[in-house]
């Protein structure tokens, strides 16, 4: 399994914005078959009453030659990760799609996408590959 080109400059950006990474990448079962999740991250509690956030993080680049069919790709991948996140141990995972902040800037904010991304409550974290720094989580 082929790491993304963006991988090591999403698991920077987590570090920096405070997650701690748990698994690089995450292996899980499901079914006959096995996925590899790019990223499990945790984030401490800050305040007592509240626990813990878990996320999984699916990296993107959209460094190849056409964007809609990489997002095509992307979205099956994400739908299937989800599914498997559901039927795992820890039901509880947020699944997060990481993308560079220019291809949500130029695509990922307009028709089709837009629609696709509200209608299977895709949750973005848009990063800054240059930066290395995460620019914005959408939920």
């Amino acid at each position: 399994m082929a790491k993304d080109l963006f991988h090591n400059t999403v698991k920077i950006a987590l570090q920096k914005d405070g997650w701690k990474i748990t698994h690089d990448p995450y292996q899980l079962r499901y079914g006959v078959a096995d996925v590899y999740i790019d990223l499990l991250a945790a984030k401490e509690a800050i305040a007592a009453e509240k626990e813990g956030r878990k996320i999984a993080v699916e990296v993107k680049s959209f460094a190849g030659g056409s964007t809609i069919s990489e997002f095509h790709t992307a979205l099956g991948q994400f739908l299937n990760y989800r599914i498997a996140i559901e039927v795992s141990s820890e039901p509880e995972r947020m699944l997060y799609l990481a993308v560079p902040t220019d291809t949500y800037q130029m695509f990922l904010r307009f028709e089709p996408a837009k629609t696709v991304i509200e209608r299977y409550e895709i949750r973005l974290i848009i990063y800054n590959p240059t930066r290395e720094a995460i620019d914005q989580w959408i939920d």
